[in-house]
């Protein structure tokens, strides 16, 4: 799904086959989960494939890594050159990029001297479909923000949303739905949570929730649309009472909610202030091309 024979990826400077690419055994990553990463989308626009602000995406890795003490060698531009020669060398335009920062070989809980880059790239459909999803509430909640760096996408905070997901799954719903250690929503296990009321939007404010890019841009073109976004705590009972509810995010682009815990919501997707500003974000992602690189 994810390479085949001639996928070819980016691992420490080096361009390399994806079938050859490993790293060892006993880096930390893998055993503590002291990793970062960006999920990050490139779309086909009218001068070629457009990576969705990428600069934007690349600061948060860079700021990830130092939340986590992770040695990053390469400047923002850097890595926007290297994600536009990946999609280069894979002939890929509409496509999904994965960069990667692993730790060294230790099994100490101090931070490693050594750290890794990796980035690959593969075609990937909207990640939770284009049907409004039935969603769950999850027993788990979204980790105390003071247990860890929630603003940072760190690769061992996803254990929270595999748990999640699974649960969902397991129950016959398409995602969950993480409260926060208050019980105000939070956000989905890997996206973040608007809800709809008499055309103002609402969503949890930052501070328990990762502050999704995708979030940012839903807000911008609101306001370019005159809709109110309001950032504020709020209870699964005031998500009862909405007219429309939708996850936002990188992989699921804007996904509209039908129902949580089998509540269906009352207001007509095709009618929301959210379905006018996905309609919106669809023309965005396409028109903002990257200018100034050079690829090799």
């Amino acid at each position: 799904m994810y390479y085949n024979n001639d996928t070819t990826v980016f691992l420490d400077g080096k361009w390399i086959k994806a079938k050859d690419a490993s790293s060892g055994m006993y880096n930390q990553t893998m055993h503590y989960g002291n990793g970062v990463f960006e999920g990050i989308r490139a779309y086909q626009s009218t001068e070629g494939s457009n990576i969705f602000k990428a600069k934007e995406h690349f600061e948060r890795l860079i700021y990830s890594a130092k939340k986590m003490h992770i040695k990053l060698p390469y400047s923002v531009e850097e890595l926007i050159q290297i994600a536009y020669t990946l999609l280069d060398k894979n002939e890929l335009v509409d496509a999904y990029i994965r960069p990667l920062v692993y730790a060294g070989d230790s099994m100490s809980l101090m931070p490693s001297n050594d750290s890794h880059v990796f980035m690959a790239a593969w075609k990937w459909e909207k990640y939770l479909g284009d049907k409004p999803l039935n969603v769950m509430l999850s027993s788990f909640q979204r980790p105390n923000p003071k247990s860890c760096h929630v603003e940072a996408k760190v690769v061992g905070h996803y254990t929270n949303s595999i748990l999640a997901t699974q649960e969902a799954k397991s129950l016959g719903y398409d995602e969950a739905l993480l409260l926060d250690m208050h019980g105000n929503v939070a956000e989905g296990p890997g996206a973040n949570f608007f809800i709809e009321q008499d055309g103002v939007l609402y969503t949890p404010p930052a501070g328990n929730i990762l502050p999704g890019i995708t979030r940012a841009t839903i807000i911008e073109l609101a306001k370019e649309l005159d809709i109110t976004v309001v950032e504020k705590h709020f209870t699964i009972e005031e998500v009862y009472k909405a007219d429309n509810a939708f996850f936002v995010g990188t992989a699921v682009e804007v996904a509209p909610i039908a129902s949580i815990n089998g509540e269906k919501f009352k207001g007509l997707w095709e009618d929301s202030a959210g379905h006018n500003i996905y309609l919106m974000y669809r023309q965005k992602v396409r028109y903002n091309h990257y200018q100034g690189l050079t690829i090799v």
